[in-house]
């Protein structure tokens, strides 16, 4: 089972799937919806810095515990912090689709990242 731990569906298109459509269908081989809750990871406000706002990521994420025969969907950010904690249990969208505007539509793969 994969479950999509991002705030948006993940549209997966065949490999024949060309950028520039603005066709949804157009290969379309499946819709993984999101979940409720979207993993994120945490933050921590160090203040400012000539305007800049200091901020630390990664120290945890909002993310369901490992389950045996299932596989989460979850941004690469998300992703490349966890992978070295263990989890091997996450996938990003790879291999983008792009619309005729150059906006992220959809990809034609899901990546483990090692």
């Amino acid at each position: 089972m994969i479950l999509n731990l991002t705030p948006h569906p993940i549209r997966l298109y065949s490999n024949e799937r060309e950028d520039g459509s603005d066709d949804l269908d157009l290969h379309l081989r499946t819709v993984i919806e999101p979940e409720p809750k979207p993993a994120r990871l945490a933050t921590i406000e160090l203040g400012t810095c000539d305007g800049v706002e200091l901020v630390e990521f990664g120290h945890r994420a909002e993310l369901p515990p490992k389950q045996d025969g299932v596989r989460y969907v979850v941004s690469l950010v998300v992703a490349l912090a966890l992978v070295p904690q263990g989890r091997n249990d996450l996938l990003v969208p790879y291999r983008e689709v792009r619309n005729a505007s150059g906006t992220v539509i959809g990809c034609r793969q899901l990546a483990q990242p090692v």
